[in-house]
């Protein structure tokens, strides 16, 4: 896994047109859910083939401390920005280089529909110094900030009625992005001037994230969309950060703001009821040596990724709906 995922680097973190490449934190889902070298491999050679990826963008500038953040947002600045950021984790080492980092990125979460805080949290995950230099230098070069508020003093300490107060905000159907890439429709919806100030709403506190990764759950579970799937798995990737991160406030704030400007392409859905949850919750689900094998036998990235996360999570918890959500994603039940 090691040896692949060190060959996985020397690709683009996006592929054309500005999709996430996911193979170097898809490699280390695989080796937690149990997946055979062969396995790893053979999912390397299908995704290279199915995906057509893209080499790094070669730096063509130096940057600095001093002029780092003048590349912020640019994709052609990859090369430059992943060189930085490899070259300040090995001179402050990765836990030191993401304190000093992440404060200036924190608002620029929602790049690339929030990948780079996946291979984050995965780099974290796997201490891997490496690829905590490139995780940072692809937030850096997708940079998107949706809404820097943070000036009020909050509505609510609940992060699913943020969501249930997004979706009743005026105009925002009629948000028009260039393409249907997720961070598009993100970027769209945050430009509706009703959506101003959405970053104030959500009061942090102790347990925000795991009243976030809560109504992620129920979400997921209400909608099965592909946008729910990343709200649920992002709390697992935020958690990730926890141990490395000394103030988790910005981050959860804004990735929050991205799930919200995610609810008109999830079709303004409402969060389900808790008699709602404890039916799904008492349905019959197969056990998690079955849906593990069910994802590793796929090749579809997002499979193993929420399989991963719903796993790791159900361990955490304990809570009963993420083995049924999990086998609902692979088809196990229906």
């Amino acid at each position: 896994m090691h040896q692949l995922k060190a060959e996985a680097c020397r690709d683009s973190a996006e592929f054309p047109p500005f999709l996430a490449n996911h193979l170097p934190m898809i490699l280390v889902a695989l080796d937690h859910l149990g997946a055979s070298e062969r396995r790893l491999a053979d999912f390397t050679r299908t995704y290279h083939m199915n995906n057509g990826l893209v080499s790094c963008r070669a730096a063509q500038t130096a940057l600095t401390c001093e002029t780092w953040a003048s590349a912020l947002g640019v994709r052609d600045q990859e090369g430059a920005l992943r060189l930085f950021f490899v070259e300040e984790v090995a001179r402050l080492g990765g836990a030191s280089a993401i304190r000093a980092y992440l404060p200036a990125l924190a608002d620029g979460i929602a790049g690339s529909a929030f990948h780079p805080l996946m291979r984050l949290a995965y780099a974290v995950m796997e201490t891997d110094e490496a690829e905590i230099g490139v995780a940072l230098g692809y937030w850096a070069m997708t940079y998107l900030p949706l809404d820097r508020g943070q000036s009020a003093p909050g509505v609510t300490e609940d992060p699913a009625a943020v969501l249930a107060l997004a979706a009743a905000l005026p105009g925002l159907a009629e948000a028009a992005p260039e393409s249907d890439l997720v961070w598009h429709h993100m970027r769209a919806v945050a430009r509706m001037p009703s959506f101003a100030g959405v970053a104030d709403w959500l009061i942090i506190g102790p347990d925000t994230l795991d009243r976030m990764a809560a109504g992620a759950l129920a979400l997921y579970a209400e909608t099965m969309s592909f946008e729910a799937l990343h709200a649920l798995t992002g709390c697992h990737w935020l958690r990730q950060l926890c141990p490395v991160v000394r103030d988790m406030a910005p981050l959860l704030r804004h990735f929050w703001v991205g799930i919200a400007a995610l609810m008109p392409k999830m079709g303004f859905p409402a969060i389900p009821s808790e008699q709602a949850l404890a039916a799904w919750r008492a349905l019959p689900a197969p056990g998690w040596d079955a849906i593990r094998q069910a994802a590793i036998a796929s090749d579809d990235e997002h499979d193993i990724s929420l399989c991963f996360s719903a796993f790791a999570e159900w361990r955490r918890t304990g809570d009963a709906l993420y083995p049924v959500v999990a086998a609902k994603r692979m088809g196990l039940i229906g």
